[in-house]
């Protein structure tokens, strides 16, 4: 089933991202596309956001991409950058504001007529964040909405239909702006919010045996929630022909590799366990910076990965459990190089020479979809509301060279600390929690 998407064009603002999250909490699937990489549109798009940006319209290499073909085609919303764009391209003028526009503000004069403010306040509070200004908007558009400050705080196309907005109504702050989107999505475009996370499950698994066949997959399995749902996805579209590999690097919390190949085990996965930490330890002996200790891990897997690997013969597929926030942090909004990104957290990171097409079934959905989907497909709870637990580990809350001694300790002293927040009741009240083990310093020479 094609489902109707909102594209976003991503200017790189810092807010892209949850401009897509506010747009499917409505139901309605969202994709963001750099701006330079536009090419057109899908005949599934039924309508375009322009995001912000850390440009400003009047720098020499800001983002400048043709319109035409989507301007009186499907209803465009500019956001703030977006939106000055829109009327520089229209015949207005966009200036630097005598002080930046920063925090909250108050609309007014909001013509409540208008299709895109429909059911809001006469006055209502929203986010600012720009230091230029649009001073004028041309013949084509008319004025929908000021503040004390902006007199074109909103601005739409007489003729056509497309929106300008210099406030973000997809931050808290704004205190309609959920308003706004819904009457932008679903009023304007027509939406009709129909995707979910039950019809993606159903929709991947149906995907997944059709793209996969009889063929094999492979797939390293952390015991996080982002390969666990990936692996239980894959295995319901096609069994024993997914072969997961998890593997112990020594840097696990207490007791969590046999906890967690049980869990595996009773989920009915095909799943092998690899304990493996004499060698990470060796590998980490003596190196105390964090970097070098990532590095010196992600090696190390790759290695005892391959070994294991090779003893699933035939096998076409490697399973990756990348998340859509992995995916559009690996390419760069602005046209220039990507944001490095911590080498333990990468899309990809096996070498070529294992020679696998990669299957990822998750790749177009957030961590909260993710384990939203989790609980469609019956996960326990236990997994899906686990801490967020780093690749290498432990290695990164020892500040220091890493020893077994260290690790041991700090596995005790972390496993009492969550174990304590558990039993208070606090465990699922904050997103991520654990123990460092710091150097140990002389100190009034005690």
């Amino acid at each position: 089933m094609q489902h109707q998407r909102i594209l976003i064009l991503d200017f790189g603002s810092q807010y892209t991202q949850l401009i897509a999250r506010r747009v499917r909490e409505l139901n309605v699937f969202s994709e963001i596309i750099p701006w330079h990489a536009y090419d057109g549109l899908a005949p599934d798009i039924s309508g375009v956001i322009l995001s912000g940006s850390p440009f400003s319209v009047r720098d020499e290499k800001a983002p400048r991409p043709d319109l035409s073909s989507m301007l009186g085609k499907v209803p465009v919303l500019g956001v703030c950058y977006g939106a000055q764009y829109l009327a520089q391209t229209h015949g207005g003028v966009v200036e630097a504001s005598d002080s930046r526009e920063y925090g909250r503000a108050n609309l007014m004069s909001l013509n409540v007529e208008n299709a895109l403010l429909q059911g809001m306040s006469p006055e209502s509070q929203v986010w600012m964040s720009h230091g230029d200004t649009i001073l004028s908007i041309g013949d084509q558009f008319e004025t929908i909405c000021s503040t004390h400050d902006v007199e074109f705080a909103g601005f739409s196309d007489i003729n056509r239909a497309v929106w300008g907005i210099q406030f973000h109504p997809e931050v808290w702050h704004s205190k309609e702006g959920s308003i706004l989107l819904g009457n932008f999505i679903q009023g304007i475009c027509g939406c009709e919010g129909d995707w979910s996370p039950a019809n993606f499950a159903d929709e991947t698994i149906h995907g997944l045996r059709e793209k996969i066949g009889s063929d094999k997959v492979i797939l390293g399995l952390s015991g996080g929630v982002d390969s666990t749902v990936a692996a239980e996805l894959l295995h319901r579209a096609i069994g024993d022909q997914l072969h997961c590999i998890f593997v112990d690097n020594g840097l696990l919390r207490k007791n969590e590799f046999e906890q967690v190949l049980r869990d595996y085990e009773h989920m009915g996965l095909n799943v092998k366990g690899v304990q493996a930490g004499d060698r990470f330890l060796d590998a980490l002996k003596g190196e105390s910076d964090p970097e070098t200790k990532r590095k010196a891990i992600g090696r190390v897997f790759v290695e005892v990965f391959d070994d294991a690997s090779k003893e699933v013969e035939g096998a076409a597929w490697l399973g990756q459990g990348t998340i859509y926030p992995d995916v559009i942090e690996s390419v760069s909004a602005t046209g220039g190089p990507s944001a490095t990104i911590k080498s333990h957290h990468n899309v990809g990171g096996l070498p070529d020479y294992m020679k696998l097409q990669v299957v990822e079934p998750l790749r177009q959905i957030f961590k909260d979809e993710v384990r939203r989907v989790g609980k469609e497909l019956g996960i326990k709870p236990e997994i899906l509301g686990r801490h967020p637990f780093p690749g290498p580990g432990l290695a990164i809350r020892i500040l220091g060279d890493i020893t077994e001694e260290k690790v041991r300790i700090l596995q005790e002293v972390d496993h009492i600390w969550i174990q304590g927040m558990r039993d208070a009741g606090l465990y699922d009240e904050v997103w991520q929690a654990g123990a460092i083990l710091l150097p140990v310093q002389s100190v009034g020479g005690m």
